[in-house]
């Protein structure tokens, strides 16, 4: 797995994320640092993986009809392995917003208003009273495009990712959109409780192809892969030298786009 020694500079989604981990708003509510396993790993500045396994040259940009709007936990900023970065890497358009109980992000309470967007959370349909919220994803036929889908994820553990649905308000008004999918996680740096529970970028991956954006799908799946492999490599001090099929992949999507 060769590494990029001419690492690129973060991309929009991840100098916000980096803006959020210094606001002041966030120091006023403390939390611990990052300290797990590969705390002190050094690290690109581009892509947060660990220098040698650098995967910025594989970063490749795509355009969707779809967008995201990431409602991040606090306690995710600081976490590389957060996968919420890659679809911000590949999906220009993704916006990223802190999560504080008391005061919402005013940028995302303006998105919510704007009658371009069709908003809808992403969350399960497991308890009665919001059943009312649920709703169905129909993509629209061509030539009846007048509101582009915003997905919003709830980004951080379950049980947060259960607390930011439940206490906010400013969200109660909005659809609530189920995953449903057969797909099993891939995700290789943490043991979920059930392999039906995906991280944060194979949900991105889902809701594009629910969606009808295979192609965007495609692309993010590809760098999924990429960085599942370099983080695996990483872990068991694996050699860099050879490409992968997702890296070769995606050095051939860029290829072809920029003739």
């Amino acid at each position: 797995m060769p590494a990029d020694l001419a690492a690129k500079s973060p991309s929009a989604f991840e100098q916000e994320v980096r803006r959020i981990a210094a606001s002041p708003l966030r120091l006023t509510h403390p939390r611990r640092e990052f300290k797990a396993r590969g705390s002190f790993v050094l690290r690109c500045d581009g892509c947060r993986m660990p220098k040698t396994y650098c995967i910025c040259q594989y970063r490749t940009e795509v355009s969707s009809n779809a967008v995201f709007w990431v409602l991040m936990h606090t306690e995710e900023v600081n976490k590389p392995t957060n996968t919420a970065r890659l679809i911000g890497d590949t999906l220009p358009e993704t916006r990223v917003f802190p999560w504080f109980r008391m005061q919402p992000p005013e940028a995302l309470l303006a998105l919510l208003a704007d009658p371009a967007y069709q908003p809808f959370i992403i969350f399960p349909d497991d308890q009665p009273d919001y059943l009312h919220r649920v709703v169905e994803f129909e993509p629209a036929r061509q030539g009846q495009e007048s509101r582009r889908p915003a997905f919003i994820l709830l980004d951080g553990t379950w049980r947060q990712a259960r607390r930011m649905f439940r206490k906010s308000p400013w969200l109660d008004h909005l659809p609530v959109l189920p995953l449903r999918t057969n797909q099993k996680t891939d995700y290789r740096l943490r043991k979920p409780a059930s392999e039906q529970h995906l991280c944060t970028a194979e949900v991105g991956i889902e809701l594009l192809k629910l969606a009808g954006d295979t192609h965007a799908a495609g692309v993010l799946q590809q760098y999924f892969t990429v960085f599942n492999q370099g983080y695996g490599a990483a872990r068991h001090q694996r050699p860099t030298e050879e490409l992968t099929g997702a890296m070769q992949w995606l050095l051939d999507y860029q290829a072809s786009a920029s003739r």
